[in-house]
């Protein structure tokens, strides 16, 4: 909603702008009449749409044409008056008025006209049979309103109109000469109806339909009146009405009926409630809240951010196979003006044998958005309307943001649930397929991958003594001169290596002496391809005694060369080291550490998968 409202009045002279303005001030008609008002602001207080509203006049005697030029510019809404017993400055609204204010705005965002004709206590009949001809010429023109300066007649009616044209348009809305709503409009109006049906059948019943009625004005509709809407709705149209709840057809025919009749301020103010600007563009509050991300902390979604992408979740599976098939996904994202997720998304969390995202993958692919990309996660929000659904002031609520790492380190434990392991080698050297294994794929399974929809991240769960976690794999690109900052903050590293080339430990050994030998950040030398002939490594130790002489793990043996799913002991180990470091160095000989986090990390597996089929079977 605008901050204020500028009205500017043009004309004739004589035709009685300036008694206009007067008479609405003081609520009598003035003795004495000056050349030109004074700008005056009306409070938001005593306005019907609480908007503090600027008045302005013009004179032609008093100012020049470049004042005239600059005013139009600045108006929000300008009132063209003329006198109804005067023919000539009737003619000149047409020949003058309209022609110079069309050249002096732009095209894109014409200011909205209004056709007033004062003096009407001068004569009987009435001066809409010549306006009307003209109002169907031009679309800018809101409305045409007759008062009388003198008698006072519709004065506040007039201002209140010229309000109403700024802050509830008709033009975004609605094509007169085609008697129905414009195409961007019923884009916003469908993509609001999809959010308000809860449950995806394609109705708005009774409890969707208050929701609705109390999210947009505050106060539920009493039985009877829902059913009165029901009823109109039923009277003029077939389907519009199904299953006693509200069709999209019977929603639209209701916004269309609304605007006819002059209640354009109802559709305004659910468009607005959706994030809606007057262009029907969702505005950039709505989608890019503010939220402060200080240095070495991280973004996570809280408890109920993912009890609502739960529920969108659910309202897609249709067919309750805890999985989303590309038409169940293509429908999440009818309320996107894009599609977010590309094929890469399908090799970067886990999905069913058809490749089709889990429930788990879902989840998996929101927590990685949000970690790597706060802003987009928020649109993402915004777009499925988490702000509105959960009736909080922006998708910042959603948003956890992490303290300092520093902290964390001081106190030797952490609040976070997101941890990122940055995976380094040389080309070939197994990463991708070390990504791809944590997301339960055997080599043969990643053969069916193709270059173009391949992912150089991977994120799933893991247990580390009983809690569960996400770990983040990111394939970090091998050329040292373009490892950035970005490319080296994580929580824990792995350096892979494959051990059947004697060239490919080098790399390894080269990028953890530049750029970890001083880090705090724990290290894990990954021996990849493990069911291949160890060849012996070109370099001048050995992997083995290279890990000992810098206090590292040995080198963990890894192949995804399996008959089944490989192994995810590793990914647990990892996730611990980085939820523990300061253990993780004072742990390296202690075999007992790796023993317990894995142990517990199988118990909990078994017991979360327990839970999440009982979830299942309550959705």
């Amino acid at each position: 909603m605008r901050k204020d409202v500028r009205i500017l009045l043009v004309g004739e002279p004589k035709v009685g702008k300036t008694s206009l303005i007067m008479s609405l001030v003081s609520e009598e008609f003035p003795d004495e009449v000056p050349l030109r008002a004074e700008e005056i602001t009306i409070p938001a207080d005593v306005t019907p749409e609480r908007v503090p509203t600027h008045i302005v006049d013009y004179s032609e005697a008093e100012q020049s044409d470049e004042q005239l030029y600059q005013e139009i510019s600045k108006a929000n809404v300008i009132c063209i008056v003329y006198s109804v017993n005067n023919k000539k400055s009737i003619e000149k609204v047409t020949s003058h008025w309209i022609p110079l204010i069309n050249d002096r705005t732009d095209k894109d965002s014409r200011v909205p006209l209004i056709l007033v004709g004062n003096k009407s206590d001068l004569v009987e009949h009435s001066s809409m049979e010549t306006i009307l001809p003209i109002m169907n010429q031009y679309q800018d023109i809101e409305t045409c309103v007759e008062c009388s300066a003198k008698n006072l007649k519709n004065i506040s009616e007039l201002f209140y109109y010229a309000q109403k044209a700024v802050l509830h348009p008709t033009g975004p809305l609605y094509c007169p000469e085609e008697k129905e709503l414009k195409p961007s409009c019923i884009k916003a109006l469908t993509r609001i109806f999809k959010i308000s049906d809860l449950d995806n059948d394609g109705i708005l019943n009774d409890n969707e339909l208050n929701f609705f009625q109390r999210t947009c004005f505050n106060t539920p509709l009493a039985p009877q009146a829902l059913e009165d809407v029901k009823n109109v709705v039923r009277r003029n149209m077939t389907d519009g009405v199904k299953n006693n709840g509200l069709s999209l057809k019977g929603f639209l025919f209701l916004h269309t009926l609304f605007i006819q009749r002059g209640r354009h301020e109802t559709t305004w103010t659910v468009l607005r409630r959706f994030g809606y600007d007057d262009d029907l563009e969702l505005t950039q509050e709505y989608l890019f809240p503010i939220i402060k991300v200080p240095p070495d902390c991280t973004t996570e979604l809280n408890h109920n951010a993912y009890l609502f992408l739960q529920s969108v979740f659910d309202k897609h599976d249709k067919d309750r196979d805890c999985a989303l098939s590309p038409e169940e996904v293509k429908d999440l994202f009818k309320v996107f003006p894009y599609m977010p997720w590309g094929p890469d998304v399908n090799n970067t969390v886990c999905t069913n044998d058809k490749g089709w995202i889990t429930y788990q993958g879902y989840l998996s692919q929101w927590t990685l958005t949000t970690y790597l990309d706060v802003q987009r996660s928020l649109e993402y929000l915004g777009y499925l309307g988490y702000s509105i659904i959960y009736e909080q002031e922006s998708q910042a609520a959603a948003i956890t943001v992490t303290r300092n790492k520093r902290i964390d380190l001081q106190k030797k434990q952490t609040q976070r649930s997101v941890f990122r392991c940055n995976v380094l080698g040389a080309r070939g050297s197994g990463k991708s397929g070390f990504l791809q294994a944590f997301l339960g794929r055997n080599l043969q399974r990643q053969r069916q991958i193709r270059d173009d929809h391949k992912s150089y991240y991977a994120i799933s769960t893991t247990y580390v003594y009983g809690q569960e976690k996400y770990l983040l794999l990111h394939e970090v690109m091998p050329d040292f001169d373009f490892l950035s900052e970005a490319d080296l903050a994580c929580d824990v590293v792995c350096l892979v290596y494959d051990v059947n080339n004697p060239h490919s430990f080098e790399y390894c050994a080269k990028v953890y002496k530049q750029c970890f030998i001083d880090s705090k950040t724990p290290c894990v030398v990954i021996a990849a391809k493990s069911d291949l002939h160890e060849a012996r490594q070109h370099y001048s130790l050995s992997p083995h005694e290279f890990c000992r002489k810098h206090k590292l793990h040995p080198p963990q043996p890894f192949t995804c060369n399996t008959t089944e799913a490989p192994s995810k002991d590793i990914y647990t180990r990892l996730t611990t080291m980085a939820m523990y470091p300061h253990m993780a160095q004072a742990d390296l000989k202690n075999s007992t550490f790796w023993l317990r986090a894995s142990l517990g990390a199988t118990v909990f597996a078994v017991l979360g998968f327990a839970m999440y089929r009982a979830l299942l079977k309550q959705r």
